[in-house]
C-alpha cells in the first residue's frame, strides 16, 4: 500500500512539473507577443544602366526570399516609371532585422552610381501581415504612387490627426489595394505615403473623394516647398509581381 501511494504522488509531482512547465511556455510567448516590434525601411538604389537588368534580377530574389521567412511582413521592389535606374526595395519585419544579402551587396559595390540611401521609417494606422500581402487582380493596371511630405515644423501633429480621420475612408475605396502613412524615425517632421491603386480610374476616384480635400488642403499650405506634386513618385513593381 505504501508502495502504491509513493507511486500516486510520483505521478502527481510529475504532472505538476509538467502543468507548471507549460504556463511558463504560455507566459512566455505572451511575453514575446507584447514585445514585437516592426522594422520598416525603404531602401533607394541608383544604379548603372550596364547593370540594371542583373541588379533588378539580384532584388528579385532577395524579395522572393524575404517573403518565405516566418518573421516577414512584407517585401516589395519597384523602379521609377521616369527612370528605371532608380529603384526603391520596401521591407517590413517582426522582431528581426533584415539579413545582409552577401550576393546583393557584392554586386552593389559595383552596379551603384551613388551609395544606397537607407530610410527607416514607421508607420501610422499601421495594417496587418495579411493587408500588406493583399495584391491586386491580374487584370489591372495596378498604379502605385510614393509621396514624400516634409511638413513645416509644428504642424506635423495636425497632419497626422487630418490622416487618422481620413485614413479608414481612404482604404474602403473600392480601387485601393493599400494605404499607408509612414514618418521617418529620426525626423519627426518628415512622411512619406506609399498608395497602391487597381488602377489610373480608381487614382483618379481618389483624387476627387471628398474626405482627400483636407489633406490637399494641408499638402498646400504646411509644407516646407511647393508644389507638393514634386515629392511624387510613381513606381512600377519588378518584385514579387504576385497578382490574384
Amino acid at each position: 500500500m505504501k508502495t502504491n501511494t509513493t507511486k500516486f504522488f510520483g505521478i502527481l509531482t510529475a504532472l505538476f512539473l509538467l502543468y507548471s512547465t507549460f504556463i511558463s511556455a504560455q507566459k512566455s510567448n505572451k511575453t514575446v507577443t507584447q514585445k514585437q516590434e516592426m522594422t520598416a525601411k525603404i531602401i533607394r538604389y541608383e544604379v548603372k544602366k550596364e547593370y540594371q537588368e542583373k541588379f533588378q534580377k539580384a532584388i528579385s530574389n532577395y524579395v522572393q526570399e524575404s517573403l518565405l521567412k516566418q518573421n516577414n511582413i512584407m517585401a516589395e521592389a519597384y523602379f521609377e516609371q521616369e527612370n528605371q535606374s532608380i529603384i526603391w526595395l520596401f521591407e517590413r519585419w517582426i522582431n528581426e532585422k533584415p539579413a545582409n544579402n552577401s550576393k546583393l551587396l557584392t554586386l552593389a559595390k559595383t552596379a551603384l552610381a551613388k551609395p544606397e540611401e537607407i530610410i527607416y521609417i514607421k508607420d501610422l494606422e499601421p495594417i496587418s501581415k495579411e493587408e500588406w500581402r493583399r495584391t491586386s487582380k491580374t487584370e489591372d493596371k495596378q498604379l502605385t504612387i510614393m509621396l514624400f511630405i516634409d511638413a513645416k515644423p509644428g504642424t506635423e501633429e495636425n497632419f497626422k490627426k487630418i490622416y487618422h480621420t481620413a485614413m479608414p475612408q481612404f482604404r474602403s475605396e473600392p480601387g485601393v489595394v493599400t494605404y499607408q502613412l509612414s514618418e521617418f524615425e529620426n525626423e519627426k517632421t518628415r512622411f512619406v505615403t506609399f498608395e497602391k491603386f487597381r488602377s489610373n480610374d480608381a487614382f483618379q476616384y481618389h483624387l476627387n473623394f471628398p474626405p482627400i480635400q483636407p489633406v490637399i488642403d494641408y499638402l498646400n499650405t504646411s509644407i516646407k516647398k511647393q508644389p507638393f506634386q514634386d515629392g511624387i513618385h510613381n513606381l512600377i513593381e519588378f518584385a514579387p509581381l504576385t497578382r490574384e
